[in-house]
């Protein structure tokens, strides 16, 4: 398990108080949802690691091979992943691909490619630019990671398709909003996108999202 660590961002009420102020939409979905707000807890190799088990298979499916996958290396850690033989990582449920991403992750984090003190200094470009050189690791997953771990104030995940249906059902007719239309609507938020993202988010879902 990771450390149970939670870290709230300073930033938030800040950032809602702008965005009320400046987009009625926002400040109405705000009002609407004034408990909770985004969180990181975790640690930064376990939150990716989940994130590479999970890809393409139900939640349901992923917590059963995450379980499998903690009971057999005891601690997930770039250390046990490292030493785990691909056949019992098969084992546990994980396909040869997934095996080799998350090899190729920990590798990566071994040699000090990724880091924590790279997370904490490195820019929004340069760590999705670190994270997208990992096997497995696309841009959607890179950017999930600066909103929930890293908890980066100004991320607009333009692959994200529930922000996308989200712009379209309260900016426009209704119908998942085109890239470059979320874009330009979205231009309003800065410095404060990943708020806003997050509020559009729970407005599809009443259940905060997490990752």
């Amino acid at each position: 398990m990771p450390p149970a660590t939670n870290r709230l961002p300073d930033y938030w009420d800040t950032a809602c108080r702008y965005l009320t102020e400046s987009d009625p939409v926002l400040g109405k979905l705000i009002a609407s949802y004034p408990e909770g707000s985004l969180s990181s807890h975790g640690d930064a190799f376990y939150t990716l690691a989940r994130a590479i088990v999970g890809q393409q298979i139900s939640v349901k499916a992923a917590d059963a091979v995450w379980a499998r996958l903690e009971a057999h290396l005891a601690c997930v850690t770039p250390g046990t992943a490292l030493a785990a033989d691909a056949e019992a990582l098969r084992g546990c449920g994980l396909s040869w691909r997934k095996a080799e991403y998350l090899h190729d992750l920990a590798t990566h984090f071994a040699d000090g490619r990724l880091s924590d003190d790279l997370f904490g200094h490195a820019g929004d470009a340069e760590v999705l630019a670190r994270l997208t050189a990992v096997r497995g690791i696309g841009r959607w997953s890179a950017e999930m990671f600066l909103i929930f771990h890293l908890m980066r104030p100004d991320v607009l995940p333009l692959d994200d398709i529930g922000l996308l249906r989200a712009i379209g059902v309260y900016y426009g007719d209704g119908q998942k909003a085109g890239a470059r239309e979320a874009r330009a609507i979205a231009a309003a938020w800065a410095p404060w996108r990943t708020v806003a993202t997050w509020y559009l988010w729970r407005a599809l879902d009443p259940v905060p999202v997490a990752y």
